[in-house]
């Protein structure tokens, strides 16, 4: 058990690492990959998004209400860049912000962000080392059913067990004209074509869920849930997947595959039919001596 808990360890650790290397690599600009820019940020789709959520924006402002905010796993980056947009459109408001991320190695890294930003004496932080799941039924248990004006969910459905109950659950913690944003690959991203090809033939240990937002959206209607859909076209480099022993490279294999050392774990024919089709325009672009795969992420605004 002990084995098989440190192995379970290394391998998230790594495909956090690997995560690191996407966000290097997308177009949208490393670390911001959603917010490379104020002037990026005022364009796109989900900019808008900040201003729905206080669409009451003269009571907040006049009364400098608190407001929740709710961000299961850990976007440290975009967190603060989120919550500095909201400041600057609401001055004095006061936010409560508090994170559920289960990686003790990513909640470090989100303190140490808070620590050397400023301008954040009206937030309030607080982070729970807790996967969803753990934090649901802890609220469950406890029946502490806090609700949120704000929540978001960046790339991180993709490793939970039972989505549509995650979706049905955080949707009751919406307060009155709150929203929830939910970040993930497009349904006519090359991720869809990649999974669906492919997903039987990987071994995802239990970790995550190929699921794209064709999927969600119809999750979401069976629950009758509300919520409007924005695709935002992205792409993302992955020449160095296809260079001998580049190990930037290797990590993007590891996340396009959510596989803990593909390149040496793979069988031989799986590993060579994926690199092959990675190439084709089914699944990327050729540009400039550089293949950029169709990294198109969704945007879904959640409703009460």
């Amino acid at each position: 058990a002990q084995a098989l808990s440190l192995s379970l360890k290394m391998c998230i650790s790594r495909l956090v690492e690997a995560r690191r290397e996407f966000l290097a690599s997308g177009t949208l600009g490393q670390a911001g990959i959603y917010f490379s820019s104020v002037h990026r940020f005022s364009y796109q789709p989900f900019a808008l998004v900040i201003i729905i959520f206080f669409n009451h924006s003269k009571t907040v402002t006049a009364k400098k209400e608190k407001r929740n905010f709710l961000c299961p796993l850990v976007f440290g980056e975009i967190d603060l860049q989120i919550l500095s947009k909201v400041q600057i459109q609401y001055p004095g408001i006061h936010i409560n912000n508090e994170v559920v991320e289960p990686s003790a190695e990513q909640i470090a890294k989100y303190k140490e962000l808070v620590a050397k930003t400023s301008n954040l004496e009206n937030i309030k932080f607080a982070w729970h080392k807790e996967t969803s799941s753990e934090y649901q039924n802890r609220i469950i248990e406890k029946k502490e059913f806090q609700k949120w004006d704000f929540i978001h969910m960046i790339q991180m459905l993709y490793y939970v067990k039972d989505i549509p109950a995650t979706l049905k659950f955080f949707h009751t913690l919406l307060a009155t004209n709150a929203k929830m944003l939910i970040i993930l690959v497009s349904g006519v991203s090359g991720w869809d074509k990649l999974w669906k090809k492919y997903g039987s033939r990987l071994p995802q240990d239990d970790l995550c869920q190929y699921v794209t937002s064709s999927d969600l959206t119809q999750m979401l209607d069976k629950l009758g849930i509300k919520y409007e859909c924005y695709d935002l076209l992205s792409t993302m480099d992955i020449s160095d997947c296809f260079i001998d022993g580049n190990e930037n490279g290797e990590l993007l294999c590891d996340f396009l595959t959510e596989t803990c050392n593909f390149n040496t774990t793979a069988p031989p024919d799986l590993k060579a039919e994926i690199m092959k089709d990675l190439q084709e325009s089914e699944f990327s672009v050729k540009k400039e001596g550089k293949v950029l795969f169709n990294n198109s992420l969704s945007f879904i605004v959640v409703e009460t």
